[in-house]
């Protein structure tokens, strides 16, 4: 018995990391998206001044609307560089495809602590499941891009602060059939 306590500690340890990844991962495709969509407006906008600035020195003579046509130009072939070289959207989505393969590792650890909790399982079978777990992980780490601290410090403030992922009583009750509730109403 003193072993599962043991066990139950690590995986607790494992889950929390994984819960931390997952969210860590969300939130890069959240911020990486949002870049995106800057860079896209970025490069509208200096387009539109490009278009505007040549039509407008094609009608009017001021040196500074040339040269202000000039530099938007620059600034759009800058915005075109770096958008190819950098793909804010295709990282987006492959820390949205991390994400999305570290969740059922995630409930999987949650399933695991469920059973060693209820004295379901043996020290063994838990060790392997949890081996089993970690192989997997692994795997998808090998393949998932790289964080960054800033999405960390946005997964902690919104697993602590905004509690996301907890749920009341109350709250729980609301999505299951009455037979289930705990809130009394049968």
């Amino acid at each position: 018995m003193n072993d599962l306590i043991h066990l139950e500690g690590q995986v607790r340890e494992c889950f929390g990391r994984a819960v931390y990844t997952h969210k860590t991962h969300e939130k890069m495709a959240d911020s990486c998206a949002d870049k995106l969509g800057s860079f896209k407006v970025a490069q509208l906008v200096v387009s539109a001044l490009t278009a505007s600035g040549a039509i407008a020195a094609a009608l009017f003579e001021p040196q500074w609307v040339k040269v202000f046509t000039a530099v938007c130009s620059v600034a759009t072939l800058v915005i075109s560089g770096y958008m190819k070289g950098f793909d804010p959207g295709g990282t987006a989505q492959k820390h949205r495809d991390a994400a999305r393969s570290i969740w059922p590792i995630r409930e999987s650890y949650l399933s695991l602590l469920t059973d060693i909790k209820a004295g379901q399982i043996t020290y063994e079978l838990g060790a392997k499941r949890r081996d089993d777990l970690q192989a997997k992980l692994a795997t998808i780490y090998k393949g998932a891009p790289q964080t960054d601290g800033k999405a960390y410090l946005k997964a902690q403030e919104a697993l602590k602060l905004n509690e996301e992922y907890t749920f009341s009583e109350q709250e729980i009750d609301c999505f299951v059939p009455p037979s289930l509730r705990k809130g009394g109403k049968q």
